[in-house]
């Protein structure tokens, strides 16, 4: 598939890269392993302006996609799109324009190419969303990559007064901007829930609404969480998978009643119960949710069986009180990123 791309860091004479490139192409490694060496790589792979570090590591993250793993996978193409690098664009057009590949993986190249922002990407993604025979996922992420690129790239944007996130996260939409009279949760909450708006529109609720979850004692943290958790009602799997991914963000206790009830759902989609699991994992110090996700081990859904060992593995980093979900060669220690 991409293995035909992802060539040029294999001999990097970086030795950090190259350790780290060998675990994350590993299958006989541990999954848990070997996500925690894809957030080191992503540490790399972030550093602007690029150096020849920055760019081994993104060739070693892309090697990667070479993996049966549909969660390793998607994983790879969510840190390629935050690494605001050109080098990631033709790994990400190459898994989203193979049909053969896992959906969710393609749908997470999509944001991830509308997470990078280049207009050079929206002929591919309009292409895409306008195809009647694509999957609902796919062209409803190429929906809002098409957006978020144009907007972008806007007058709009220019003039749009954002809160600054405690998260740095490149989102596949910004949040809401301030206007002159301050919007309520209500505001936002209708919004989120209005399936007439456009996707994008309503992903921008959502992150503001996250936002004013954030730090977790504020007034408006739980009555924010509250309204987030009735979009995993929502008729879009795209759009439940979101809000667990913002929950993940968030780790705030007030949404795992909303979490455990997603991720014991049996006719949840994978891709959503998948990202249940990988939240819960991140309120892992949270008493009982540990055991909650140990019930889930041997899951009918490979992607979900998978996600729950990473989230233990999550958990147990919580209580470590480690610095950062990433490891150094040869040590084994955190990477602060």
């Amino acid at each position: 598939m991409t293995a035909s791309l992802a060539t040029n860091g294999a001999a990097t004479a970086d030795p950090t890269v190259a350790a780290l490139r060998k675990t994350i192409t590993s299958e006989s490694e541990p999954l848990a392993r070997r996500f925690r060496a894809l957030f080191s790589l992503k540490h790399l792979a972030c550093i602007t302006p690029a150096t020849p570090q920055t760019l081994a590591a993104i060739d070693a993250i892309a090697a990667a996609f070479a993996s049966p793993s549909a969660l390793l996978k998607h994983e790879l193409a969510y840190c390629l799109g935050q690494s605001r690098h050109t080098a990631a664009v033709p790994y990400l057009r190459q898994v989203l324009e193979d049909k053969a590949e896992d959906s969710m993986c393609r749908h997470e190249a999509a944001e991830a190419l509308g997470a990078l922002g280049y207009v050079d990407s929206l002929d591919l993604l309009r292409g895409l969303r306008d195809d009647p025979n694509e999957e609902d996922v796919i062209r409803e992420t190429c929906d809002i990559a098409v957006d978020r690129i144009e907007w972008e790239h806007s007058d709009d944007r220019k003039k749009e007064q954002l809160k600054q996130s405690d998260f740095a996260s490149i989102d596949p939409a910004p949040p809401m901007p301030h206007e002159t009279k301050e919007p309520t949760i209500e505001n936002f909450e209708q919004t989120l829930l209005d399936t007439k708006l456009p996707l994008f529109k309503r992903y921008r609720a959502m992150f503001a609404l996250r936002d004013l979850a954030s730090p977790p004692d504020l007034p408006t943290a739980v009555p924010a969480i509250k309204a987030l958790a009735k979009g995993l009602k929502d008729p879009s799997a795209l759009f439940r998978h979101e809000i667990a991914f913002v929950f993940g963000q968030l780790s705030h206790p007030a949404s795992i009643p909303a979490l455990v009830e997603c991720l014991g759902d049996l006719k949840e989609a994978s891709m959503v119960r998948h990202e249940a699991a990988e939240a819960l994992g991140s309120l892992g110090e949270e008493e009982g949710v540990e055991d909650i996700l140990k019930t889930f081990l041997n899951d009918p859904e490979q992607v979900v069986k998978d996600s729950i060992v990473v989230a233990l593995d999550m958990a147990e980093f919580e209580r470590s009180g480690e610095v950062e979900y990433a490891i150094v060669p040869g040590n084994e220690e955190p990477v602060a990123a």
